[in-house]
C-alpha cells in the first residue's frame, strides 16, 4: 500500500482526462488488484499533514512465532480461478493514553511485518498504517477505559496514488476481562471485496481473542497462505484450539461476486422502500449525498448497498463509508460523493446545501434533514412504480439470500429498459477499430418522454461516461459477452416466456 495518498476529493474532469487516466470494470470482471469494489473510493492525500510526527507507534513483540513460515512455490500458484490471495496484513490499533491525558489510537501490532523494504517503501507505510488508525477510531482521541462495548464490524476504502484501491475490514470489540478497559479494533487490508467473508473471519478472530491474543496469529498464518476462491468455491483453513484440537474452517465465496461486499439488510431495515428509492435517484445524477447514523456499522454496509443498486455501472466519485473527525471538511467539497457522518458530528455537516442528507438513526424526526427537493421526480414515474412492485417480494423477514435475490431483480431492470438497448448504438468502422458511441441516435431510439427526459440527463453521468468507454474500447470479438449484455438477454429472454405463457 506505498503511496496511499490521503488526498482530496476526486474532481469530475473532462472527458479526454477521463479517458486518458482511467478505465472501468464490471463488477465480476477481471481487474487489476482493483476487485468488485472499484466503485468504492476513499481519497485522502492532504490529511497526513494533519498526523502529527509525534504519533509514532512503537511495534511491541508479538505474544509468540508471528513469521510467516516458507510458502512452497505450488502454494504460490493461482491455485483458484480468482488467483487472489486473502489479504496483505492485519493490524491491532488500542487506543493509548498520551503525556496530555487524552487516548490515542496508535498501532499495537502488524502481522506479517514487512521486511526487505527500501526507505521511501517504508516511510510510505508508516504513513499509511497511521492512516489506518483514523478509520478504525474515527472518533480521533475522544476515548475512555469503558465496562462495555458491543462488538461492531464495518469496512472501508484506500485508494493508492496508483488508482488501485484496498479494502479495509475492521473488527472493533472490548477485550475480556474486569472492570474498565479500552476496545480494541483489528483491521485486515485485502485487495479483494468480499465483507461477508471477513466478517466470518473476524468471528474467528473474536474468538481466539477470547482465549488468547497469541492464538490469533496461527490462524491469520493459515489463511494468508491460502487462495482467495472463485467466485461460488470454497476454501478450507485448518487452525488449531485448547480443548477444541484441530478444526476445519470452511469460507465460501458467493457465486455473483458483485454482491459479496454488500447487505441489503441494513439499508432496507433503516429506510422505507420509497426513501430507498429517493437515495437511488439521487446517486444516479451523481449527487452529493450524505449519511448519518451512530454505528459505524450501519454507515459503511448502507453506503456500500447504495453503490451496489447502481450496477452494471460503478460510483467514480468520492466514497467514504466513515469519515474520520480529522477529515470532516471534505462535506464542503462541491464535487459529488457518498459520505458516512456519526450522528455526534452531524452539527458539523446540516449546515450544507444543495445535497441530500439521509439520517439512518433510529427514532428520528425525519429522514432526510436536507435535500433539493425534486428527489421524487427524478426518475420515470412508470419505471419507478415496477421497482417498487419488484420489492414488495421480501418482507422484514427476508433473508440475505433472499435480499440478494430480490433486489438485483428490482433494480437491474431499471437500467435495462432506459439504456440496455447501448450496444445497438455502438459502430466500428473496422473489426480492429475503436466503436464509437452515437449518444443522439441511442436517446432518440427511447419511446418514452418520461424515460427519454431521465437518459439525456444520466448520459452525461460519469458513472456512464466511462461504461461507455470501456464498451467502445473492448475487442469487436467481446461485443454481447460482458455481464451487462448477459443480463439483459436474460431478460428478453424472461419476458418473451412470460408473454407466452400469457
Amino acid at each position: 500500500m506505498n503511496g496511499i495518498s490521503v488526498s482530496s476529493v476526486r474532481r469530475r474532469g473532462t472527458k479526454a482526462n477521463a479517458r486518458k487516466h482511467r478505465s472501468v470494470f464490471l463488477p465480476g470482471e477481471d481487474s487489476p488488484d482493483m476487485g468488485a469494489m472499484k466503485r468504492i473510493s476513499t481519497l485522502f492525500s492532504s490529511f497526513r499533514g494533519k498526523i502529527s510526527k509525534d504519533r509514532t507507534s512503537k511495534e511491541p513483540e508479538s505474544p509468540g512465532s508471528t513469521e510467516l513460515s516458507p510458502v512452497e512455490e505450488k502454494a504460490k500458484e493461482q491455485r483458484y480461478a480468482s488467483g487472489q490471495f486473502f489479504f496483505e496484513y492485519l493490524v491491532v490499533v488500542r487506543p493509548k493514553k498520551t503525556k496530555d491525558g487524552i487516548y490515542e489510537p496508535q498501532i499495537n501490532y502488524q502481522f506479517p511485518k514487512k521486511d526487505g523494504m527500501v526507505r521511501f517503501q517504508k516511510e510510505e507505510e508508516e504513513k499509511t498504517l497511521k492512516a489506518l488508525t483514523l478509520f478504525c477510531f474515527p472518533e480521533g482521541v475522544n476515548w475512555a477505559p469503558l465496562t462495555e462495548y458491543p462488538s461492531e464490524t464495518f469496512s472501508f476504502v484506500l485508494t493508492d496514488v496508483d488508482g488501485t484501491r484496498k479494502n479495509g475490514y475492521c473488527r472493533r470489540l472490548l477485550p475480556d476481562g474486569k472492570g474498565a478497559r479500552l476496545p480494541e479494533a483489528y483491521c485486515i487490508i485485502s485487495n479483494v471485496a468480499c465483507f461477508g467473508l471477513f466478517s466470518k473471519i473476524f468471528d474467528e478472530v473474536e474468538q481466539r481473542r477470547k482465549i488468547s491474543m497469541a492464538m490469533i496469529y496461527p490462524f491469520m498464518q493459515s489463511l494468508r497462505e491460502a487462495a482467495f476462491p472463485a467466485p461460488g468455491n470454497t476454501v478450507n483453513i485448518k487452525s488449531f484450539i485448547p480443548d477444541r484440537g484441530t478444526e476445519i474452517i470452511s469460507l465460501t465465496r458467493p457465486t455473483d461476486s458483485w454482491l459479496e461486499h454488500v447487505d441489503f439488510r441494513t439499508l432496507f431495515r433503516c429506510l422505507s422502500d420509497d426513501e430507498v428509492l429517493e437515495v437511488f435517484a439521487s446517486t444516479v445524477l451523481e449527487r452529493r449525498i450524505i449519511f448519518i447514523a451512530e454505528e459505524l456499522g450501519t454507515l459503511s454496509q448502507v453506503i456500500h448497498a447504495v453503490a451496489v443498486l447502481l450496477y452494471p455501472f460503478i460510483w467514480q466519485h468520492t466514497l467514504i463509508s466513515i469519515v474520520p473527525e480529522i477529515l470532516i471538511d471534505v462535506v464542503m467539497a462541491p464535487t459529488p460523493y457518498l459520505l458516512g457522518v456519526q450522528k455526534r458530528l452531524a452539527h458539523l455537516v446540516t449546515d450544507q446545501t444543495d445535497l441530500l442528507i439521509v439520517d439512518l438513526s433510529e427514532g428520528r424526526k425525519e429522514t432526510f434533514i436536507k435535500c433539493i427537493g425534486d428527489e421524487d421526480t427524478i426518475l420515470p414515474h412508470k419505471l419507478k412504480d415496477e421497482i417498487k412492485q419488484a420489492l414488495s417480494a421480501k418482507n422484514d423477514k427476508s433473508s440475505l439470500e433472499e435480499l440478494n435475490r430480490v433486489v438485483p431483480e428490482a433494480f437491474l431492470p431499471f437500467f435495462i429498459k432506459t439504456v440496455g438497448h447501448f450496444a445497438k448504438h455502438i459502430t466500428r468502422k473496422g473489426q480492429d477499430k475503436r466503436g464509437e458511441f452515437q449518444q443522439l441516435n441511442f436517446c432518440k431510439a427511447i419511446e418514452s418522454k418520461s424515460t427519454r427526459k431521465f437518459v439525456k440527463k444520466f448520459v452525461q453521468t460519469q458513472m456512464f461516461d466511462l461504461f461507455i468507454q470501456e464498451m467502445e474500447q473492448r475487442p469487436a470479438s467481446q461485443d454481447g459477452k460482458g455481464i451487462f449484455e448477459r443480463k439483459i438477454a436474460e431478460y428478453h429472454k424472461k419476458m418473451r416466456e412470460k408473454a407466452k405463457k400469457q
